[in-house]
Protein backbone atom coordinates (compact mmCIF):
# COMPACT_ATOMS: atom_id res chain seq x y z
CA UNK A 1 0.00 0.00 0.00
CA UNK A 2 1.51 3.27 -0.93
CA UNK A 3 1.90 5.87 1.86
CA UNK A 4 1.77 9.49 1.48
CA UNK A 5 5.29 9.93 1.11
CA UNK A 6 5.50 7.53 -1.79
CA UNK A 7 2.64 8.95 -3.52
CA UNK A 8 4.24 12.65 -3.25
CA UNK A 9 6.82 11.80 -4.67
CA UNK A 10 5.41 9.45 -7.45
CA UNK A 11 3.15 12.43 -8.11
CA UNK A 12 6.23 14.51 -8.43
CA UNK A 13 8.32 11.80 -10.54
CA UNK A 14 5.28 11.29 -12.85
CA UNK A 15 4.26 15.41 -13.05
CA UNK A 16 7.60 16.33 -13.88
CA UNK A 17 8.83 13.50 -16.54
CA UNK A 18 5.72 14.00 -18.92
CA UNK A 19 5.56 17.61 -17.89
CA UNK A 20 9.58 18.17 -19.48
CA UNK A 21 8.59 15.32 -22.38
CA UNK A 22 5.85 17.38 -23.53
CA UNK A 23 8.03 20.83 -23.28
CA UNK A 24 10.78 19.45 -25.31
CA UNK A 25 8.83 17.49 -28.03
CA UNK A 26 7.63 21.00 -29.41
CA UNK A 27 11.07 22.35 -29.60
CA UNK A 28 12.00 19.20 -31.54
CA UNK A 29 9.17 19.82 -34.18
CA UNK A 30 10.46 23.38 -34.20
CA UNK A 31 13.55 22.44 -34.86
CA UNK A 32 12.42 19.63 -37.54
CA UNK A 33 9.65 22.48 -39.76
CA UNK A 34 13.12 24.92 -39.79
CA UNK A 35 14.94 22.30 -41.78
CA UNK A 36 12.44 20.44 -43.61
CA UNK A 37 9.92 23.85 -44.23
CA UNK A 38 11.71 24.66 -47.56
CA UNK A 39 11.37 21.20 -48.82
CA UNK A 40 8.00 20.56 -47.58
CA UNK A 41 6.77 24.24 -49.29
CA UNK A 42 8.93 22.61 -52.72
CA UNK A 43 7.54 19.67 -53.18
CA UNK A 44 3.54 21.28 -52.04
CA UNK A 45 2.74 18.79 -48.86
CA UNK A 46 -0.53 18.71 -47.82
CA UNK A 47 -0.92 20.20 -44.13
CA UNK A 48 -2.83 17.21 -42.88
CA UNK A 49 -0.34 15.03 -44.18
CA UNK A 50 1.94 17.35 -42.69
CA UNK A 51 0.50 17.21 -39.34
CA UNK A 52 0.20 13.41 -39.61
CA UNK A 53 3.85 12.85 -40.05
CA UNK A 54 4.78 15.45 -36.97
CA UNK A 55 2.31 13.19 -35.05
CA UNK A 56 4.35 10.37 -35.54
CA UNK A 57 7.93 12.19 -35.51
CA UNK A 58 6.24 12.97 -31.66
CA UNK A 59 6.30 9.25 -30.72
CA UNK A 60 9.35 8.10 -32.68
CA UNK A 61 11.45 10.84 -31.21
CA UNK A 62 9.63 10.59 -27.65
CA UNK A 63 10.15 7.10 -27.51
CA UNK A 64 14.20 7.54 -28.31
CA UNK A 65 14.62 10.20 -26.09
CA UNK A 66 12.53 9.24 -22.92
CA UNK A 67 15.23 7.49 -21.11
CA UNK A 68 17.20 11.32 -20.98
CA UNK A 69 14.18 13.42 -20.30
CA UNK A 70 13.76 10.76 -17.41
CA UNK A 71 17.04 11.19 -16.08
CA UNK A 72 17.15 15.07 -16.00
CA UNK A 73 13.40 15.16 -14.77
CA UNK A 74 14.55 12.99 -11.88
CA UNK A 75 17.56 15.15 -11.04
CA UNK A 76 15.07 18.43 -11.57
CA UNK A 77 12.85 17.46 -8.69
CA UNK A 78 15.23 15.66 -6.89
CA UNK A 79 17.33 17.95 -6.07
CA UNK A 80 14.70 20.30 -5.38
CA UNK A 81 14.01 18.12 -2.77
CA UNK A 82 17.42 18.03 -1.27
CA UNK A 83 18.05 21.71 -1.62
CA UNK A 84 14.67 22.03 0.52
CA UNK A 85 16.07 19.86 2.98
CA UNK A 86 12.85 17.68 2.32
CA UNK A 87 15.22 14.71 2.16
CA UNK A 88 17.04 15.05 5.26
CA UNK A 89 13.66 15.17 7.05
CA UNK A 90 12.69 12.14 5.17
CA UNK A 91 15.71 10.21 5.95
CA UNK A 92 15.77 11.73 9.94
CA UNK A 93 12.37 10.02 10.61
CA UNK A 94 13.62 6.84 10.46
CA UNK A 95 12.90 5.87 6.67
CA UNK A 96 15.89 3.91 4.82
CA UNK A 97 17.09 5.59 1.67
CA UNK A 98 16.14 2.14 0.55
CA UNK A 99 12.33 2.89 1.66
CA UNK A 100 12.83 6.11 0.03
CA UNK A 101 13.98 5.00 -3.21
CA UNK A 102 10.70 2.58 -3.50
CA UNK A 103 7.97 5.74 -5.02
CA UNK A 104 10.80 5.91 -7.60
CA UNK A 105 11.07 2.08 -8.88
CA UNK A 106 7.26 2.30 -8.72
CA UNK A 107 7.26 5.32 -11.07
CA UNK A 108 10.47 3.74 -13.70
CA UNK A 109 8.18 0.18 -13.58
CA UNK A 110 5.44 2.34 -15.12
CA UNK A 111 7.39 4.25 -17.39
CA UNK A 112 9.10 1.40 -18.44
CA UNK A 113 5.89 -0.53 -19.02
CA UNK A 114 4.20 2.38 -20.66
CA UNK A 115 6.68 2.54 -23.44
CA UNK A 116 7.51 -1.31 -23.71
CA UNK A 117 4.05 -1.37 -25.07
CA UNK A 118 4.69 1.98 -27.41
CA UNK A 119 7.82 0.43 -28.64
CA UNK A 120 6.61 -2.82 -29.48
CA UNK A 121 2.93 -2.62 -30.73
CA UNK A 122 3.10 1.68 -31.33
CA UNK A 123 6.74 2.66 -32.43
CA UNK A 124 7.02 0.35 -35.62
CA UNK A 125 3.68 1.88 -37.80
CA UNK A 126 4.69 5.68 -36.11
CA UNK A 127 7.83 5.00 -37.61
CA UNK A 128 6.71 3.82 -40.72
CA UNK A 129 4.64 6.75 -41.59
CA UNK A 130 7.36 8.57 -40.47
CA UNK A 131 9.74 7.20 -43.14
CA UNK A 132 7.51 6.80 -45.70
CA UNK A 133 6.47 10.74 -45.45
CA UNK A 134 10.05 11.34 -45.70
CA UNK A 135 10.66 9.63 -48.90
CA UNK A 136 7.55 9.95 -50.90
CA UNK A 137 6.87 14.17 -49.79
CA UNK A 138 10.39 15.04 -49.10
CA UNK A 139 12.74 13.04 -51.32
CA UNK A 140 11.02 12.56 -54.56
CA UNK A 141 13.41 11.59 -57.30
CA UNK A 142 16.19 10.68 -55.01
CA UNK A 143 18.08 7.92 -54.54
CA UNK A 144 17.85 7.61 -50.69
CA UNK A 145 16.60 4.01 -50.50
CA UNK A 146 19.51 2.98 -52.74
CA UNK A 147 21.52 0.17 -50.94
CA UNK A 148 25.04 -1.29 -51.29
CA UNK A 149 26.27 -4.49 -52.50
CA UNK A 150 23.40 -7.16 -52.47
CA UNK A 151 24.55 -11.00 -51.42
CA UNK A 152 21.68 -13.84 -51.04
CA UNK A 153 21.42 -16.85 -50.86
CA UNK A 154 18.32 -17.88 -52.15
CA UNK A 155 17.98 -21.84 -51.35
CA UNK A 156 20.26 -24.43 -51.08
CA UNK A 157 21.29 -24.00 -55.09
CA UNK A 158 21.05 -20.54 -55.72
CA UNK A 159 22.77 -17.19 -55.08
CA UNK A 160 22.05 -14.11 -56.08
CA UNK A 161 24.38 -10.66 -56.17
CA UNK A 162 23.78 -7.18 -57.22
CA UNK A 163 26.38 -4.57 -56.50
CA UNK A 164 23.58 -2.23 -55.84
CA UNK A 165 19.80 -1.90 -55.40
CA UNK A 166 17.73 0.58 -55.73
CA UNK A 167 13.63 -0.35 -54.06
CA UNK A 168 11.99 2.94 -55.16
CA UNK A 169 12.60 1.75 -58.64
CA UNK A 170 12.43 -1.89 -58.43
CA UNK A 171 15.88 -2.32 -59.82
CA UNK A 172 19.39 -3.70 -59.44
CA UNK A 173 22.77 -3.02 -61.07
CA UNK A 174 25.61 -5.64 -61.85
CA UNK A 175 22.58 -8.51 -61.40
CA UNK A 176 24.37 -12.23 -60.79
CA UNK A 177 22.27 -15.50 -59.79
CA UNK A 178 24.45 -18.74 -60.07
CA UNK A 179 23.18 -22.10 -59.49
CA UNK A 180 24.71 -25.07 -57.68
CA UNK A 181 23.96 -28.75 -57.71
CA UNK A 182 25.97 -29.42 -54.77
CA UNK A 183 29.52 -28.25 -55.02
CA UNK A 184 29.09 -28.06 -58.56
CA UNK A 185 28.16 -24.76 -60.58
CA UNK A 186 25.75 -25.76 -62.99
CA UNK A 187 24.93 -22.33 -64.87
CA UNK A 188 25.20 -18.77 -64.05
CA UNK A 189 23.33 -15.57 -65.32
CA UNK A 190 24.31 -12.47 -65.64
CA UNK A 191 23.11 -8.49 -66.42
CA UNK A 192 23.87 -5.37 -66.06
CA UNK A 193 20.70 -4.68 -64.92
CA UNK A 194 17.26 -6.42 -63.25
CA UNK A 195 14.18 -4.16 -63.11
CA UNK A 196 10.71 -5.55 -61.56
CA UNK A 197 8.02 -4.72 -63.94
CA UNK A 198 4.57 -5.32 -62.02
CA UNK A 199 2.28 -4.76 -64.42
CA UNK A 200 3.70 -7.96 -66.56
CA UNK A 201 5.15 -9.58 -63.08
CA UNK A 202 8.03 -10.58 -64.65
CA UNK A 203 11.79 -9.25 -64.31
CA UNK A 204 13.66 -7.72 -67.34
CA UNK A 205 17.31 -7.76 -67.77
CA UNK A 206 19.44 -5.28 -69.76
CA UNK A 207 23.16 -7.10 -71.40
CA UNK A 208 21.28 -10.86 -70.09
CA UNK A 209 23.99 -13.41 -70.52
CA UNK A 210 23.41 -17.48 -69.60
CA UNK A 211 26.77 -19.39 -69.16
CA UNK A 212 25.93 -23.16 -68.94
CA UNK A 213 28.84 -25.15 -67.27
CA UNK A 214 29.54 -27.96 -69.62
CA UNK A 215 31.84 -31.21 -68.61
CA UNK A 216 34.03 -29.93 -71.54
CA UNK A 217 32.54 -26.60 -73.16
CA UNK A 218 30.54 -24.01 -71.94
CA UNK A 219 27.36 -22.73 -73.92
CA UNK A 220 27.06 -19.07 -73.42
CA UNK A 221 23.45 -17.27 -74.79
CA UNK A 222 23.88 -13.52 -74.72
CA UNK A 223 20.41 -11.29 -75.16
CA UNK A 224 20.52 -7.41 -75.64
CA UNK A 225 17.15 -7.53 -73.13
CA UNK A 226 15.19 -10.72 -71.66
CA UNK A 227 12.01 -10.87 -69.79
CA UNK A 228 11.75 -13.49 -67.79
CA UNK A 229 10.27 -14.99 -64.39
CA UNK A 230 12.09 -15.52 -60.88
CA UNK A 231 11.10 -17.01 -57.86
CA UNK A 232 11.82 -14.53 -55.72
CA UNK A 233 10.60 -10.92 -55.09
CA UNK A 234 13.30 -8.24 -55.78
CA UNK A 235 12.07 -5.26 -52.94
CA UNK A 236 11.78 -8.47 -50.13
CA UNK A 237 15.59 -9.85 -50.72
CA UNK A 238 17.01 -6.18 -50.26
CA UNK A 239 14.59 -4.20 -47.62
CA UNK A 240 14.97 -0.39 -46.94
CA UNK A 241 17.33 0.13 -44.32
CA UNK A 242 14.61 1.40 -41.98
CA UNK A 243 12.46 -2.00 -42.33
CA UNK A 244 13.18 -3.38 -38.96
CA UNK A 245 12.16 -0.28 -37.02
CA UNK A 246 8.16 -0.61 -38.73
CA UNK A 247 7.62 -4.36 -37.46
CA UNK A 248 5.72 -5.00 -34.60
CA UNK A 249 8.12 -7.48 -31.95
CA UNK A 250 6.74 -11.24 -33.11
CA UNK A 251 6.73 -10.00 -37.46
CA UNK A 252 10.72 -8.41 -36.23
CA UNK A 253 11.36 -12.26 -35.28
CA UNK A 254 9.87 -13.72 -38.22
CA UNK A 255 11.72 -11.22 -40.27
CA UNK A 256 14.46 -11.81 -39.27
CA UNK A 257 14.42 -15.38 -38.94
CA UNK A 258 13.76 -15.00 -43.03
CA UNK A 259 16.94 -12.32 -43.70
CA UNK A 260 19.26 -15.33 -42.16
CA UNK A 261 18.25 -17.96 -44.07
CA UNK A 262 18.76 -15.70 -47.49
CA UNK A 263 22.10 -14.89 -46.04
CA UNK A 264 21.60 -10.92 -45.11
CA UNK A 265 24.31 -9.00 -44.89
CA UNK A 266 22.02 -6.75 -42.74
CA UNK A 267 21.03 -8.96 -39.76
CA UNK A 268 23.13 -7.21 -37.10
CA UNK A 269 21.43 -4.17 -37.94
CA UNK A 270 17.81 -5.82 -37.65
CA UNK A 271 18.65 -7.66 -34.35
CA UNK A 272 20.35 -4.41 -32.37
CA UNK A 273 16.33 -3.18 -33.28
CA UNK A 274 14.92 -6.29 -31.33
CA UNK A 275 16.96 -6.06 -28.66
CA UNK A 276 16.64 -2.32 -28.13
CA UNK A 277 12.90 -2.67 -27.47
CA UNK A 278 13.65 -4.39 -24.70
CA UNK A 279 17.03 -2.52 -23.58
CA UNK A 280 15.61 1.19 -23.63
CA UNK A 281 12.93 0.41 -21.45
CA UNK A 282 14.74 -1.24 -19.13
CA UNK A 283 17.00 1.62 -18.68
CA UNK A 284 14.72 3.18 -17.29
CA UNK A 285 15.61 1.73 -14.03
CA UNK A 286 19.21 1.96 -13.96
CA UNK A 287 18.72 6.03 -14.76
CA UNK A 288 16.48 6.39 -12.28
CA UNK A 289 18.66 5.04 -9.37
CA UNK A 290 21.96 6.89 -10.99
CA UNK A 291 19.55 10.38 -10.86
CA UNK A 292 18.57 9.79 -7.55
CA UNK A 293 21.65 8.78 -5.96
CA UNK A 294 23.32 11.79 -7.42
CA UNK A 295 21.44 14.37 -7.19
CA UNK A 296 19.32 13.45 -3.21
CA UNK A 297 22.21 15.51 -1.64
CA UNK A 298 22.32 18.93 -0.56
CA UNK A 299 25.51 20.56 -2.75
CA UNK A 300 27.30 24.18 -2.09
CA UNK A 301 26.35 24.25 -6.06
CA UNK A 302 23.20 23.39 -5.71
CA UNK A 303 21.02 22.37 -8.38
CA UNK A 304 22.87 23.20 -11.07
CA UNK A 305 25.51 21.24 -10.44
CA UNK A 306 23.62 17.75 -10.15
CA UNK A 307 21.83 18.90 -13.53
CA UNK A 308 25.15 20.03 -14.91
CA UNK A 309 26.71 16.35 -14.09
CA UNK A 310 23.60 14.42 -14.96
CA UNK A 311 23.76 15.89 -18.27
CA UNK A 312 27.00 14.92 -18.98
CA UNK A 313 26.15 11.53 -17.65
CA UNK A 314 22.99 11.34 -20.21
CA UNK A 315 25.66 12.06 -22.98
CA UNK A 316 27.86 10.04 -22.48
CA UNK A 317 25.21 7.04 -22.18
CA UNK A 318 24.32 8.36 -25.88
CA UNK A 319 27.62 8.30 -27.25
CA UNK A 320 28.18 4.52 -25.91
CA UNK A 321 24.79 3.75 -26.93
CA UNK A 322 25.43 4.94 -30.42
CA UNK A 323 29.07 3.78 -30.73
CA UNK A 324 28.18 0.45 -29.53
CA UNK A 325 24.78 0.12 -31.80
CA UNK A 326 27.25 1.06 -34.99
CA UNK A 327 29.96 -1.11 -33.84
CA UNK A 328 26.95 -4.39 -34.33
CA UNK A 329 25.54 -2.87 -37.21
CA UNK A 330 29.30 -2.39 -39.10
CA UNK A 331 31.14 -5.08 -37.52
CA UNK A 332 30.97 -8.78 -36.15
CA UNK A 333 30.22 -7.08 -32.91
CA UNK A 334 27.80 -9.12 -30.75
CA UNK A 335 24.48 -7.20 -30.91
CA UNK A 336 22.94 -8.60 -27.84
CA UNK A 337 25.76 -7.32 -26.08
CA UNK A 338 26.47 -3.86 -28.00
CA UNK A 339 22.95 -3.26 -27.04
CA UNK A 340 23.11 -4.23 -23.32
CA UNK A 341 26.54 -2.82 -22.62
CA UNK A 342 25.46 0.31 -22.23
CA UNK A 343 22.75 -0.65 -19.03
CA UNK A 344 25.55 -2.70 -18.11
CA UNK A 345 28.16 -0.55 -17.45
CA UNK A 346 25.87 2.55 -16.30
CA UNK A 347 23.81 -0.64 -13.91
CA UNK A 348 27.75 -1.22 -11.99
CA UNK A 349 27.69 2.79 -12.08
CA UNK A 350 24.42 2.90 -10.30
CA UNK A 351 25.07 0.40 -7.57
CA UNK A 352 28.28 2.09 -6.77
CA UNK A 353 26.38 5.21 -6.15
CA UNK A 354 23.38 4.04 -4.65
CA UNK A 355 25.84 2.17 -1.93
CA UNK A 356 27.36 5.87 -1.74
CA UNK A 357 24.47 7.51 -1.45
CA UNK A 358 23.31 5.53 1.34
CA UNK A 359 26.32 6.41 3.20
Amino acid sequence: MLKIIDKYILKRYLGTFFTMLLLFIPIGIMANLSEKVDNMIENKVAFLAIMGYYGNFTIHMGYLLFPLFLFLSVIWFTSKLANKTEIIAILSSGISFTRFLRPYLIGSTFIAIFFFVIGMFVLPDASRKYNEFIYNQLHKGRKDRETGEVFRQLNDNEFIYASSFDSKNQSAYNFTLEHFEGSQLTHKISASKIQFRPKDSVYRLTNYVLREIGEHDDVIIKKRRKDTIFNFELDALTPVKYIAETLNYPDLIKFIEKEKRLGSASVNRYEVVKYKRWSIPFSAFILTIIAVAVSAMKRRGGMGVNLALGIALAFIFVFMDKIFSVMAEQSGFNPLLAVWLPNIIFGILAIFLLNRAKR
